[in-house]
């Protein structure tokens, strides 16, 4: 039986990056599903990479791609050995200013695909399969300005620890991946707003050391995989010091 990776979000950014590291580093997997709505993108993915791609142009904020994806795995019943979640995107600004579908929009594809995708999925993982969720290091602490994004995020987190626990029996492990700033096509779409941001000004990680690096992690088994500087840093604040405080510095960032 093929040995499958499911990679959602795979037409750019990390999830890209992600199938373009198994195609170099998992002589393991044979096959990898890639799932985004940007067919010519995954077209163009399957020109760079040797792999064998099995190409799914799903919206994954419809019920119908959902249905698609669950139709899909009850014909070909793969043996999905990983399953990589890193569809999403964030808009910047204030709760309540933002249009209505775009906030919404954030709930439906970080929270709600992310949550139907796995469950899905899930039964046909064996015994050594791995999750990778992609989660942000917003997910550490509520994120004014970026709030609804980093509210989604932190129940990518919550979610994915408690799903690594609840997986232990069936020796399956999930890995919450938390990076900050990465060069991607994300403060384009976060909106103008963001490229002007204090958090578009840190250091920025590459896609594809965030691929390597949350690949490795999850091959170790880890719950929540940070990268770089920003994101550890972030992660370590946020353990130290009250929640009230972080806001406060946060604030004065944001005013500068």
């Amino acid at each position: 039986m093929n040995r499958v990776a499911i990679v959602t979000g795979a037409s750019s950014g990390i999830g890209r990056e992600i199938v373009k590291t198994i195609d170099r580093d998992y002589p393991n997997i044979d096959e990898v599903w890639v799932i985004a709505r940007r067919k010519d993108r995954l077209t163009q993915l399957s020109d760079e990479v040797f792999i064998k791609l099995k190409m799914l142009d799903l919206d994954l904020v419809q019920s119908e791609s959902i249905s698609a994806l669950e139709a899909t795995l009850a014909n070909e019943k793969p043996n999905v050995t990983l399953l990589v979640n890193a569809a999403g995107y964030g808009k910047f600004g204030k709760i309540g200013e933002l249009p209505l579908e775009a906030e919404l929009g954030m709930v439906k594809l970080n929270c709600e695909a992310m949550t139907a995708v796995t469950s899905v999925v899930l039964p046909y993982m064996k015994s050594g399969a791995k999750i990778i969720q992609i989660a942000s290091s917003a997910a550490f602490a509520p994120q004014p300005n970026f709030g609804i994004y980093a509210a989604t995020k932190a129940y990518v987190l919550s979610y994915s620890r408690a799903l690594h626990e609840e997986l232990r029996g069936r020796d399956i492990s999930v890995t919450a991946a938390c990076p900050g700033p990465v060069k991607t096509e994300f403060f384009d779409v976060a909106g103008e707003s963001a490229r002007h941001s204090a958090i578009a000004n840190l250091p920025k990680t590459t896609p594809e050391e965030e691929a390597i690096h949350v690949l490795k992690a999850s091959r170790k088994g880890k719950a929540v995989s940070t990268n770089g500087p920003v994101a550890t840093g972030f992660r370590i604040a946020t353990k130290l010091l009250p929640v009230g405080v972080l806001l406060l510095a946060m604030r004065a960032i944001n005013k500068k």
